[in-house]
């Protein structure tokens, strides 16, 4: 009995119980994350032994984050029209034809090309349609009362997958160089084709995905009004729509043209939101974990495989931690656990460039990774519930372009700083962006949780009322 209660208490028992679907988009995660995480721990400073100076690595950061743009915008606007699935395949396929390109090819242009259509992620974060439209569906099979569950295991296999793929990178560069005596550039390629294969082994697992995974169906059989056949009415109303009988106008109804895909009753919460969204992302942008790894290997001349198991431990403390953010988004809420969880590792993260040691350096990357991902999980599940049904897809889709063109322009300003030796303003001001989004979303959405629970009661209450 104490081990159920463990077990539910930490999200296991509901991932296990939900369907094969949910697991798959897990595992997707999971390897999509490995790649990322061994690209990422070699990215900057492949380009830099292909002699390409840290400006052009900063533009080359900026330019791949603003075609990811346009190529998100594009595909999670049209996501649940051309098939979730669909995009899902696209999206493997070309992981593995950037992978290919970034391992046969030197050229400063082609390697832009493949980083940009196939995924190449340029700051060690989720890019491109994925995380949107796996989240969307999520949200569509599961029930309100594990969304919360559900996706801290979903963005902890991530995290999990990133830390694993930056020890395989790690060990993978020392046994090529120190053991079989290649160069850098060389050893750097291999692990661009171990990317390509992942891409593949992505590809089959979306290929198992069911039917079920496509909303456009049920979405439109079930005006939003109408509870569902599962007996889940919450997941039909958006928590944060105070009226929603009373809504379906045809002014309500119209969309708003800069916000496509989203009802106008929405663009309030959709504009604040994106606004805070976008600020925290561009703080990410200027201190990445591919700027921070050519950082320490820079400052401190750490080697690939050192850092490689320093930042994969960093990586398991992150997985471990949103554990522990879920419980407490349980008993607090989403938005006080994203803050004050958060707040912490901004102030760590500011902290970093300063020692002159490599060791107390690494004890500010650790105190940061013990709160940097608590956020991640009681935010997701904030949107998930938040937002209607039938256009979650497109406005998460709309937030997640939000993000990247705010982050996009900051690796350029990053490695301008770092060309000029002022490496360590990046880190300071992404740590003072960070703490004033925390700020915004406190004072701005604050008092939704309770909004929320008191939404929860009601509704529990009526369905009494009707049994």
């Amino acid at each position: 009995m104490k081990l159920a209660a463990v077990l539910d208490e930490i999200g296991l028992a509901p991932l296990w119980r939900s369907p094969l679907d949910t697991k798959l988009l897990c595992a997707q995660r999971f390897v999509r994350l490995f790649a990322y995480g061994g690209s990422t721990l070699v990215l900057a400073s492949y380009l830099s032994a292909l002699d390409i100076s840290d400006d052009r690595i900063g533009l080359f950061m900026t330019l791949t984050l603003v075609g990811d743009v346009l190529i998100s915008f594009f595909l999670t606007l049209f996501a649940d029209a051309v098939g979730r699935k669909a995009v899902l395949l696209l999206g493997s396929a070309l992981m593995c034809v950037s992978g290919l390109v970034f391992a046969l090819s030197g050229n400063y242009w082609l390697l832009l090309v493949a980083a940009v259509f196939g995924v190449i992620s340029p700051n060690g974060n989720e890019i491109g349609p994925f995380r949107a439209v796996e989240e969307s569906t999520i949200a569509h099979i599961t029930s309100n009362e594990n969304m919360s569950d559900i996706l801290t295991w979903y963005l902890l296999f991530g995290s999990a997958g990133t830390a694993l793929g930056m020890m395989v990178c790690g060990w993978t560069m020392t046994l090529l160089q120190e053991t079989k005596g290649w160069d850098f550039v060389a050893a750097c390629r291999v692990v661009f084709l171990i990317y390509a294969a992942v891409g593949a082994v992505k590809f089959l697992l979306t290929a198992g995905l069911s039917k079920s995974v496509e909303a456009a169906k049920k979405e439109k059989q079930q005006p939003r009004e109408q509870p569902s056949n599962e007996g889940q009415p919450s997941e039909t109303e958006p928590l944060l729509d105070s009226e929603p009988e009373t809504q379906p106008t045809a002014g309500a109804r119209r969309s708003i043209p800069f916000l496509p895909g989203v009802e106008a009753q929405f663009v309030g919460l959709v504009t604040s939101v994106i606004l805070l969204f976008a600020l925290d992302s561009f703080a990410s942008g200027l201190a990445s974990l591919t700027w921070v790894t050519y950082f320490f290997r820079r400052k401190f001349g750490v080697a690939e495989s050192r850092l490689g198991s320093l930042f994969s431990g960093t990586s398991i403390i992150q997985a471990l931690s949103m554990l522990v953010a879920s419980s407490i988004a349980k008993r607090f809420g989403n938005v006080k656990t994203m803050v004050f969880t958060h707040l912490p590792s901004t102030l760590c993260l500011a902290m970093i460039p300063i020692p002159s040691s490599l060791p107390i350096a690494m004890i500010f990357v650790i105190l940061r990774a013990c709160t940097q991902n608590m956020d991640v999980a009681p935010r997701s599940a904030f949107l998930a519930t938040a937002l209607p049904p039938d256009q979650r897809t497109a406005i998460m889709g709309t937030i997640n372009v939000a993000k990247t063109s705010a982050s996009s322009v900051a690796p350029l300003l990053t490695g301008l700083l770092a060309g000029r030796g002022l490496f360590w303003v990046s880190f300071v001001a992404a740590g003072a962006l960070k703490a004033s989004y925390d700020i915004g979303m406190l004072v701005t959405f604050g008092d939704t949780d309770r909004k929320m629970r008191e939404e929860a009661a009601a509704e529990a209450a009526r369905r009494d009322e009707e049994s």
